[in-house]
């Protein structure tokens, strides 16, 4: 992508997200560096003034694929909470660090199995915690 979305993050995922990086030795997973910048970059705001269409932690978003139409959903979660049932990111992921923050609307490139890219939009954010009224989960 030639210019970078505006990211919006929650105080409390960025205060989580920076513990979380503070934890783990340096270079623990790829994209280390680019989470970081992306935290670095990030609007903050509090959770209560987060806007309902932004993709924060333990948010549930819709995506379609721009190609061919194709329609997933994924829950961006911390790696604690990752399992086998392949609905959900985890934020130490390159695609899921250069999820949070984005907004309904916003486009990404995904790398596809095996090489290559995908452009993506974000369709919906269909459940958002701060949304919600969750802030400590």
């Amino acid at each position: 992508m030639s210019s970078q979305p505006k990211i919006i993050l929650s105080s409390l995922d960025a205060e989580r997200l920076e513990n979380l990086i503070a934890s783990l030795p340096r270079n623990a997973f790829p994209g280390m560096d680019e989470l970081e910048a992306e935290l670095a970059r990030a609007e903050v705001v509090d959770p209560h003034a987060m806007p309902p269409n932004v993709v924060t932690m333990n948010s549930t978003v819709r995506f379609r694929v721009m190609s061919t139409n194709e329609a997933f959903t994924l829950t961006l979660v911390y790696p604690k909470d990752m399992d086998a049932s392949g609905g959900k990111i985890s934020i130490l992921a390159p695609v899921g660090s250069a999820l949070l923050g984005l907004s309904q609307g916003d486009e990404i490139e995904w790398p596809k199995p095996g090489g290559g890219v995908l452009r993506v939009r974000i369709e919906e954010v269909t459940y958002q915690p701060e949304r919600a009224g969750e802030y400590f989960r």
